[in-house]
């Protein structure tokens, strides 16, 4: 019985363990060669993928405490964002904010740098203030800014090279409420607008079908305490689905689909407590690529990738997703060089997807991008050198945490061993 990701493109041939507490874990730890942890698999990268031993904390046994200042919380580093967000409410917190999907583990979310919408907010990982990690001799050891400082700096978006975390602070702030609204708007509106809109809302973001001169507009803005929203998701997907499928068999009908799902309605309205808006279920199966381009640059990059799948008539199936991440000094971090505007580009799961994800990457490196570290992606390690002035000293902290590459697979060997 193997494992494999959301997406079914990455599979590794083991079983995966799941240890009752952290003592079992560190037993699995110390005995093994290779590890890795996995998560929800929501990574699109072979970042868990191993034929040695994977490991889930989903069955580990912990709970929340939250500080007497309400401004951090310890949290098991295994729980879901689902249960995390559920088990803050019912303490009056919140996370300030969140990606559209909540399955992911917070260990893995805040590894590979995931992140929502929102001028002024960072990625999840941003919101670390400490870490337990079970190293690779099989001991816990705690970091932060103050404690064992280097190894915080290189863990709070670790990839899972530096240990597997068991335990995270985490900073938190008070419950809050929000309205979504979602809306069509015409595209060069938008793209005249954008950043007028974007300061404007606490969260914004759209997405575009590559044929059609439409977007679907999403904003979150906070509101006046409400009951939770009757529906889990933003936009419905049984129409979408019908659609993908007739295309991903008759591929050359794919503009004149986005063109008819474009005539479909899209106004709607929710309202509810935060971590019931933020997620949407998400249930039709994809591939994606997101690259984080220097806000600055991000219209210009989306338009000529826009451009260029028109000009083929090239068969990109789903919507790019547009939205803004603040700065952050995260070594590794895509955000780490200024605010960023983060596009995604998903392909449906049925059609091919690596010519078309390997044109557009070309398109997002020209104007300054750096992958999400989850999402399809062909860095090599001269550029990671190149795109993280800090990549260096991330290996030297890797090499003092796991001196014989324990937490290594073949993918991030080739770029950080």
């Amino acid at each position: 019985m193997g494992w494999s990701n959301w997406s079914g493109s990455v599979t590794a041939p083991v079983s995966v363990a799941r240890p009752r507490d952290e003592g079992e874990l560190a037993a699995l730890v110390r005995e093994a060669k290779k590890v890795r942890a996995v998560g929800a698999g929501h990574s699109f990268m072979p970042l868990c993928a191993s034929d040695e031993r994977i490991v889930s904390l989903a069955d580990m046994t912990g709970m929340l405490t939250v500080a007497p200042d309400r401004k951090t919380a310890r949290i098991p580093a295994g729980w879901s964002i689902r249960r995390l967000t559920a088990a803050l409410w019912a303490q009056g917190l919140a996370l300030a904010n969140q990606g559209d999907v909540d399955p992911q583990s917070l260990a893995g979310a805040m590894a590979t740098g995931t992140h929502g919408t929102g001028a002024a907010l960072g990625s999840l990982a941003t919101f670390a203030r400490g870490f337990r990690l079970i190293g690779a001799d099989g001991e816990a050891r705690w970091c932060d800014a103050a404690t064992n400082p280097d190894l915080y700096r290189a863990q709070r978006l670790s990839l899972g090279l530096f240990g597997i975390a068991t335990e995270i602070e985490c900073a938190v702030v008070p419950a809050f409420h929000l309205a979504e609204r979602i809306e069509k708007r015409r595209w060069a509106e938008v793209r005249e607008r954008y950043d007028e809109l974007a300061d404007r809302h606490r969260h914004i973001e759209f997405w575009i079908f590559p044929h059609a001169d439409t977007v679907i507009l999403k904003t979150l803005t906070p509101c006046d305490p409400c009951d939770p929203p009757a529906s889990t998701t933003d936009i419905e997907e049984t129409a979408f689905r019908r659609l993908l499928d007739v295309g991903a068999k008759l591929p050359f009908l794919t503009p004149f689909l986005q063109r008819l799902m474009m005539k479909t309605r899209f106004d709607g309205a929710r309202r509810g407590p935060a971590h019931a808006i933020f997620p949407s279920d998400r249930t039709i199966r994809f591939e994606e690529m997101e690259y984080e381009v220097p806000r600055a640059a991000g219209l210009a990059a989306l338009d000529a990738a826009i451009g260029w799948i028109g000009k083929g008539r090239l068969p990109v199936a789903f919507p790019f997703e547009y939205r803004t991440v603040a700065a952050d000094d995260i070594w590794i971090s895509p955000m780490n060089a200024g605010p960023v505007a983060a596009i995604s580009m998903h392909q449906y799961a049925k059609m091919p997807w690596a010519g078309h994800f390997a044109g557009a990457e070309a398109i997002f490196r020209a104007h300054g991008g750096r992958p999400h570290w989850a999402k399809r992606h062909t860095l090599t390690r001269a550029d990671v050198d190149a795109l993280y002035p800090m990549a260096e000293r991330y290996r030297m902290v890797r090499r003092a945490a796991d001196p014989a590459g324990k937490f290594l697979n073949p993918h991030l060997e080739a770029l950080f061993s």
